[in-house]
């Protein structure tokens, strides 16, 4: 008599909800839809090792979160999310004011899912992140 360890209909959840999972991984980071305008703009003019997370005030943790999470989208600038360093595209969102960027980030924006996909990060990890990304301090 063989004893399994995960019966069917749990085994049968799992994989509904993996699946579910991967694609809504896929769709945060999806194309923009037609007739929305997105710009590759060049990144500003600091090296890639000038936009560090020394230089940004990030902790070892905070960038960690970053890698694990934000740096899916923000390096390459997928499903229109703007560049790491890029500062015009930043430059268009913090005219908006950092309430309404972090605002953006907890609720999801356009193909950003909520929370950036940043599952342990709080108000202040958001904040920083977000400060990170967008050069500001």
């Amino acid at each position: 008599m063989s004893s399994r360890l995960i019966d069917p209909f749990t085994r049968s959840i799992a994989r509904s909800s993996l699946l579910a999972l991967g694609l809504f991984w896929i769709a945060a980071c999806a194309e923009p839809p037609a007739g929305e305008q997105t710009t590759d703009t060049e990144p500003d003019t600091r090296s890639a090792s000038q936009i560090t997370p020394q230089s940004q005030g990030l902790s070892p943790e905070r960038m960690a979160q970053w890698s694990r999470n934000c740096a899916l989208c923000h390096v390459r600038g997928e499903g229109g999310a703007p560049v790491l360093g890029d500062r015009e595209a930043w430059a268009e969102r913090w005219a908006q004011g950092e309430d309404l960027l972090l605002e953006h980030t907890v609720a999801g924006l356009n193909n950003m899912p909520p929370l950036g996909y940043c599952m342990d990060c709080e108000e202040a990890d958001f904040l920083a992140l977000i400060r990170f990304m967008g050069g500001e301090r």
